[in-house]
């Protein structure tokens, strides 16, 4: 790690690998010999579109998305998406299924309430959203125009650890926040919806990976930015898209290949939440606040117990080179993010003065 770089647990946007940096910076005003900045380019000329095509096969190999589905870039983020879904698919029964399991789960819903009947198929809001309810918990209509989840809760830590079955409904995911940290079956999927800012690429935009079965349903006043059919069918360039963000999100997908693509980075992040939630449990001071068996690999929420602790613990972290390590002002207490790009020795030295702090406070 550079000397002048912190160690940035955001939850988002979240840190990016340092040689994407680099490499973004080497680039910045004469992209491979074009003597213009990828921010400059028109996203009609041949050399921007020779990155989108790269970065946009990379990530079809790299995530590996069958030809059934389709990646799209779309600008707003996953909030877009949120309305986005609805308008798309709630055309098929005026119904849907959502699992409020956390902040953006439940604005997800309600959001989709303006287009439709929408039917809580399960939620953990009895426990403060400390748990993920078990196949068995959710109540899915078999009228549902699809079943909305959020795969990992950022906000409260948890995460789903399995793929819910539908029946047949399809199955719609926000996977923002543990998107590229492991293999995903796509097949399974209606669509899958993330915004970059965590795992693949500074803020501004959305991957849309979408079953193609499921385009041409929308609602009579979908927007045309928002339509998913026309956004296949112009290639995610209907209007100008989100071009920088698409070509770092292309240089973040090389970094992911030469570390072994998804399932390279689910070993790694196994270990680095491992490292974490070892610690928490045999500490006498911290305590995690997620269910075990709901643990997030992504966010890893914990407290104190007392309040001035705790701000004492965020105070002394930052000054010591551990940034954004609050938790959300929803929740309290600390959250650490340990996205892709974070390395193993963020969370090793993390953990250390976790250990150093707990000696000297107690």
């Amino acid at each position: 790690m550079s000397n002048d770089r912190i160690y940035n647990f955001s939850a988002g946007p979240s840190m990016l690998p340092l040689s994407v940096l680099e490499k973004a910076a080497s680039e910045m005003t004469n992209y491979n010999g074009s003597g213009m900045s990828v921010m400059e380019m028109s996203h009609r000329s041949k050399v921007y579109q020779a990155i989108f095509d790269e970065t946009k096969a990379d990530f079809k190999r790299i995530f590996n998305v069958p030809d059934t589905h389709e990646v799209l870039f779309m600008q707003g983020g996953a909030t877009f998406q949120f309305a986005a879904v609805p308008m798309n698919l709630m055309g098929a029964s005026g119904k849907a299924d959502y699992a409020v399991t956390g902040n953006f789960s439940n604005l997800a819903m309600k959001e989709a309430k303006k287009y439709g009947e929408i039917h809580i198929a399960a939620s953990s809001e009895d426990r403060q959203f400390a748990y993920i309810p078990p196949q068995s918990a959710l109540d899915i209509s078999k009228d549902a125009s699809y079943f909305h989840y959020c795969a990992n809760n950022t906000i409260y830590g948890t995460e789903w650890k399995y793929v819910p079955e539908t029946g047949g409904v399809p199955l719609v995911c926000d996977m923002s926040s543990n998107i590229m940290s492991k293999p995903v079956d796509v097949s399974k999927y209606g669509i899958i919806y993330a915004g970059v800012q965590k795992n693949m690429a500074p803020a501004g935009m959305a991957v849309v990976v979408i079953d193609k079965a499921l385009a041409g349903r929308e609602l009579p006043y979908t927007p045309v930015i928002m339509n998913y059919k026309t956004t296949i069918e112009k290639d995610s360039m209907y209007n100008t898209p989100p071009c920088y963000t698409i070509y770092m999100l292309g240089l973040v997908l090389k970094w992911l290949d030469s570390q072994g693509g998804t399932a390279g980075m689910e070993k790694i992040k196994h270990q680095k939440a491992a490292l974490l939630y070892d610690f928490l449990d045999e500490s006498a001071m911290f305590r995690g606040i997620a269910d075990k068996d709901a643990r997030s690999d992504m966010n890893v929420t914990f407290r104190t117990g007392d309040e001035e602790l705790d701000a004492k613990f965020i105070k002394e972290s930052t000054a010591a080179g551990f940034s954004n390590l609050k938790g959300h002002r929803v929740m309290g207490g600390m959250r650490v993010s340990i996205y892709n790009a974070m390395p193993m020795e963020g969370v090793e030295k993390l953990v250390a003065f976790m250990k150093d702090f707990e000696v000297k406070n107690k």
